[in-house]
C-alpha cells in the first residue's frame, strides 16, 4: 500500500503540471482576448482611433507583453519577479491582436513594440517593479483582474464556496441515497411495472439537458404556480432581494431560513433530478450482470434468504463500477454545475469560471481549473483505496 500511494503521489505531481501548462496555454491562445475585447468596446463606443498607450496598458495589465513561458512561470512558481533576457538579440517576441504588430524584448532590458509607425519602449525599471504573486504551488492564485480588481483571488473563491458545497453537497448525497436503492431494486424486479416506470423516468432524466430541466422548473413552480394563486417558488438567486408573499405559507422574509431554502430548492432538485437519472441506471445495469455470477446461484442454492443474498453478495460486488463513477464527486463538490447555477443565478464556483472565462480572468479561471484537476486526483486516488474495501480480493502493490 505504502509504495502504491509513493507512486501515485508522484504521479499526481506529474499530471498535474502536464494539465497546468496545458490549461494555461490554451486559455492564453483562445481568440477574443482582453486587447480584442478592449477594441470591440471602443469601436462599439464611437472611438474609432485607438490610443497605443491604452493597448499597452492593455497588454501589461494581463502581462501579454511578456513571452508565454515567462507568464506561465510567473503564475506557477512566481519566477521570475522580473523579466528574462536571452543572449541573443530580441530573444522573446510575442504577437499582439493588432495584425503586424510584435513586442520585442532585447538583452539589455529594452522592451519595444514594433508596428507600421509605431514604436514604444519600457524600461527594465518599470517591468521589475512589477507586482508578481508567490505561485499557485505556494498558495498565491494572483489577484483578480477584472470580476474584483485588485482583490485576492482566493478570497473571491472563498466567498463563493460556500454556496457551491451546500447545494452540490445535497444534491449529490441524495442522488447517492436514492439511486442506489432504486437501481437494486429495480434490477431484482426486472421488467416489472416498476422497472419499466423507473427506466422510463431514468431515460428522460438523462436524456435532456440541465438548463431544460431547469428552465420547465422555473416555468412550472415558479411562473404558471405563481400566475394561478398556488404556491411558488423563487426563480433564481440564492437569497431574496426583499420579502414576499407565499399562498399558504405567508409572508417570507429577506435572508431567513426560509427564504433560503426556497431558493435552494429548484436548483438542489434539478441536479437530484439528472444524477439520479444517470446514476440508478448504472447501478441497476451492475447489479444486473452480478446477479447472474455463479457464486449468486450457489447462494440461492444453499438456501441463504434473499435478502442477503442481495446485500451482501451481490450489492457488495456491484458497487465496484459504481465507486468508479463517483471519483469526479470531489472535483464536483468544489466546481459546482455550470450550467444550472446559471440557470438559477446561483453565486457558486460555476456561475464565478464562466464569469471569468467570459470577462477574460484569467487568474481566477486557472485557479478554478487547477484547483478541479487536483481534487479530480485526489478523488480518483481515493477510489483505488476504496476497491480494497468493497472487494478484499483486490490488492495494491
Amino acid at each position: 500500500m505504502t509504495t502504491f500511494l509513493v507512486r501515485r503521489f508522484f504521479q499526481m505531481i506529474v499530471v498535474t503540471l502536464i494539465a497546468s501548462v496545458l490549461s494555461y496555454g490554451l486559455l492564453y491562445l483562445q481568440p477574443g482576448g482582453p486587447v480584442d475585447q478592449f477594441l470591440a468596446e471602443r469601436q462599439n463606443s464611437g472611438r474609432d482611433r485607438v490610443n497605443q498607450e491604452d493597448i499597452i496598458r492593455v497588454l501589461e495589465r494581463y502581462e501579454l507583453d511578456l513571452a508565454l513561458p515567462v507568464r506561465f512561470t510567473r503564475w506557477l512558481i512566481g519566477w521570475p519577479t522580473g523579466p528574462i533576457f536571452g543572449s541573443i538579440g530580441a530573444d522573446w517576441v510575442v504577437g499582439c491582436s493588432t495584425p503586424g504588430q510584435v513586442r520585442l524584448r532585447y538583452p539589455d532590458g529594452r522592451v519595444e513594440i514594433v508596428e507600421e509607425g509605431c514604436a514604444n519602449t519600457v524600461t527594465l525599471a518599470e517591468l521589475e517593479g512589477r507586482k508578481s504573486s508567490r505561485g499557485v504551488l505556494f498558495g498565491d492564485f494572483g489577484e483578480s483582474q477584472t470580476i474584483l480588481r485588485g482583490r485576492p483571488v482566493s478570497e473571491l473563491i472563498w466567498t463563493r464556496l460556500p454556496y457551491t458545497l451546500y447545494l452540490m453537497g445535497a444534491s449529490i448525497l441524495l442522488s447517492i441515497v436514492i439511486a442506489v436503492p432504486l437501481g437494486v431494486y429495480s434490477a431484482v424486479r426486472q421488467y416489472s411495472r416498476f422497472d419499466y416506470i423507473v427506466t422510463t423516468i431514468s431515460f428522460i432524466g438523462a436524456s435532456l439537458p440541465s438548463f431544460v430541466f431547469g428552465i420547465f422548473a422555473i416555468l412550472i413552480f415558479a411562473i404558471l404556480a405563481k400566475q394561478a394563486g398556488l404556491p411558488y417558488l423563487p426563480p433564481g438567486d440564492a437569497v431574496g432581494t426583499r420579502d414576499y408573499v407565499i399562498p399558504l405559507i405567508g409572508t417570507v422574509k429577506v435572508g431567513t431560513f426560509l427564504d433560503r431554502f426556497l431558493h435552494f430548492l429548484m436548483p438542489c432538485a434539478v441536479l437530484t433530478i439528472i444524477n439520479l437519472a444517470g446514476w440508478s441506471r448504472f447501478v441497476r445495469g451492475s447489479m444486473l450482470e452480478v446477479l447472474q455470477q455463479d457464486y449468486v446461484r450457489t447462494a440461492r442454492a444453499k438456501g441463504v434468504k434473499e435478502r442477503l443474498v442481495i446485500v451482501k453478495h451481490a450489492l457488495r460486488n456491484s458497487l465496484i463500477p459504481f465507486i468508479t463513477l463517483l471519483a469526479g464527486v470531489l472535483a464536483a463538490l468544489f466546481g459546482g454545475a455550470l450550467i444550472t447555477e446559471l440557470v438559477f443565478n446561483w453565486p457558486g464556483l460555476g456561475r464565478l469560471f464562466v464569469d471569468a472565462l467570459g470577462r477574460n480572468d484569467y487568474n481566477v479561471a486557472m485557479a478554478l481549473l487547477l484547483i478541479n484537476v487536483v481534487l479530480l486526483l485526489i478523488g480518483i486516488l481515493i477510489t483505488d483505496i476504496l476497491y480494497t474495501v468493497v472487494d478484499p480480493r483486490i490488492r495494491l502493490g
